[in-house]
């Protein structure tokens, strides 16, 4: 029965654009491991925010499931291929540590060769999509446009209010069950869960350490 490191990771400022939370990753690695008879010995969960995301060490628990791998002698099994990344150049340095990948989405038969291809996909995609708004952008500044809409702070301000809490309240969402996997464990009162959030290398909604306030903050949410 192959050992599998479970690696969950969200983004707190793009919140939803993979349509993956923790609990959704969590689930896709469990019938993946179901349906291959594969067994989850342990489980990371990595909550980033901010750019930067792509240098392995902004990703601490990364290291760790790389770490835990190679004593378990397991692979690290992620949902979506985007829970690693879409850059070619940090997957090929994943891929150097030569420990074996697994993307659940993908299936079992995903080689590191074609883990290399669909990360190369994602990337051109992405640098596409931003070369057509840039050029967009361009067109209608250079047709007189003026870009933004000055007339309307008032409801702007409205909306990235309403941006904010939908955020926070996202972030929330995904921190929680790994407070509850702390509590799990034996440990009580917010500043003790505070420290062990940030033992974790979990960073808070604006990437700070988490403390006894932050704690309760977030649980009377």
């Amino acid at each position: 029965m192959q050992p599998l490191v479970a690696y969950l990771r969200v983004s707190t400022d793009k919140q939803g654009k993979s349509g993956l939370g923790i609990e959704a990753q969590r689930e896709a690695i469990a019938r993946f491991a179901n349906t291959e008879g594969c067994k989850v010995v342990s489980e990371v969960v990595e909550v980033e925010t901010g750019k930067g995301a792509d240098a392995l060490d902004r990703r601490p628990q990364l290291a760790a499931a790389l770490s835990q791998a190679r004593k378990a002698k397991a692979a690290v099994c992620v949902a979506k291929l985007d829970r690693l990344s879409r850059d070619v150049h940090f997957i090929s340095g994943l891929m150097a540590q030569r420990v074996p990948f697994v993307v659940a989405e993908l299936g079992a038969d995903a080689d590191p060769c074609m883990l290399h291809l669909y990360a190369a996909l994602a990337e051109k995609e992405r640098k596409l999509i931003s070369e057509r708004t840039r050029l967009a952008l361009a067109a209608k500044k250079a047709q007189g446009a003026k870009l933004g809409n000055r007339t309307n702070l008032a409801e702007a301000a409205a909306k990235g209010a309403k941006a904010n809490r939908v955020g926070a309240d996202a972030f929330a969402a995904n921190i929680l069950p790994v407070i509850q996997q702390i509590r799990a464990s034996g440990v009580r009162g917010d500043r003790a869960i505070a420290e062990a959030l940030n033992a974790r290398g979990i960073k808070t909604a604006r990437g700070g350490t988490w403390h006894r306030t932050t704690v309760r903050n977030l649980l009377a949410r």
